[in-house]
């Protein structure tokens, strides 16, 4: 892996439900949202001393989603999920949506940065060591 090649943190298979069509016969852009939260919860919740429910968790602070091209049901896909920058409070993942039976075909990507809180302050907390180390 060269220098510049972002971390793979996951790819996570996912099926589409025909739940998550609209009225133009292709996914809801803001089911994209969905599938990029649960590849993202997955992920975290496979890191060694990680817990969502711990004093200092994870939310969101910004989501870049670039639509490249739809998603039509029925079809299966993969989240893949890599480290694009890592800070002291902060990761910004990158992620890419792909066809499962053809990686080339390429639904979305962009970068969603997760910032880790104090719950009880409110205030950002610095990134757990677990998180750290499963991001390097």
């Amino acid at each position: 892996m060269s220098e510049n090649t972002p971390k793979l943190l996951a790819r996570v298979p996912i099926t589409l439900r025909w739940r998550d069509m609209d009225a133009m016969g292709h996914v809801n852009n803001s089911k994209y949202i969905s599938y990029l939260e649960e590849a993202r919860v997955r992920w975290m919740l496979g890191v060694e001393g990680v817990s969502m429910s711990d004093r200092v968790a994870p939310v969101v602070a910004n989501t870049n989603v670039n639509y490249r091209a739809p998603i039509v049901w029925p079809n299966d896909i993969t989240v893949e999920l890599y480290v694009e920058r890592l800070g002291s409070s902060s990761v910004t993942i990158a992620h890419r949506i792909v066809d499962q039976k053809d990686p080339s075909v390429l639904y979305s990507d962009g970068n969603v940065v997760v910032v880790w809180i104090d719950t009880q302050t409110g205030r950002s907390a610095p990134l757990p060591d677990a998180v750290r180390a499963a991001s390097v």
